[in-house]
């Protein structure tokens, strides 16, 4: 599918694998040209072999001297920005809350809050002078239900969507659209592993937490990586030109969680 995207400047956190990985492929076959940033060596160079046409840092995003880093190579190398994906985001701890660790939940709130403001707030006068300017924040399914044994995550998926509320308001004057995009579980070692450790948790085999999972979706699917990525190349397209402010759920239609 052709959108409109060629030339666009567009910088993916966390885009060496899963989500990250798929919106950076899908934004390359639309011909924009792609910058990744990633906490994960061995997948940038997996990327670089794979695609040596995308530009590529390392960074924690929760890290503010490494956001600024990231922004001055982006800037530089793309001369400019039209689409900030804040995709960096972690899985935080499987626990009930007395158990979980100011650490852990310190941690969490970092990389997938704070780090989409700090990238963000380096972001937006880059975004000021494009002509098409979009972000779009992953937040999830557990932003918009309650997640048991997930707070941290939880609690960070839910300030996504009122952060990127907030910020399509703030920015509207500007032609800036905002939206949070919500996945369910994606298919891959991430959501495996979650289900593990839920299932460690609460006592029962991980198949079982994969099936109740599955069972409160209407379509009774895990989502995959491109699911999201074409969801986030509309948005970023001129046929996403009118949206913006909304928390869109890519999710199987999630009656809950569990």
């Amino acid at each position: 599918m052709k959108l409109g995207l060629e030339g666009a400047r567009v910088l993916v956190t966390a885009g060496a694998s899963g989500i990250g990985l798929a919106t950076a492929r899908a934004f390359l076959a639309e011909g924009a040209r792609v910058h990744v940033c990633d906490v994960d060596a061995a997948a940038l160079e997996a990327l670089a072999r794979n695609h040596p046409d995308a530009g590529r840092s390392s960074c924690d995003v929760a890290d503010t001297d490494a956001v600024d880093r990231l922004f001055d190579t982006v800037a530089a190398t793309l001369g400019g920005l039209d689409v900030l994906v804040n995709n960096a985001g972690i899985a935080g701890p499987t626990a009930r809350c007395e158990e979980v660790s100011l650490a852990d939940w310190e941690r969490t709130l970092a990389v997938n809050l704070t780090g989409q403001f700090l990238c963000a707030r380096r972001a937006i006068p880059l975004l000021r002078g494009s002509g098409n300017p979009s972000i779009a924040n992953l937040s999830s399914a557990a932003g918009r239900f309650g997640f048991p044994m997930r707070t941290p995550y939880a609690a960070s998926k839910w300030a996504v969507i009122g952060f990127s509320r907030s910020l399509s308001i703030e920015l509207g004057g500007d032609g800036i659209r905002v939206n949070a995009i919500c996945p369910g579980s994606v298919a891959g070692p991430r959501i495996d592993a979650v289900f593990a450790d839920k299932a460690r948790a609460r006592g029962v085999p991980p198949e079982q937490v994969r099936q109740e999972a599955l069972a409160k979706t209407s379509l009774g699917q895990l989502i995959e990586p491109e699911d999201i990525a074409h969801a986030i190349v509309f948005l970023a397209s001129r046929a996403g030109a009118r949206i913006s402010g909304q928390a869109i759920g890519v999710d199987a239609d999630v009656q809950a969680l569990v």
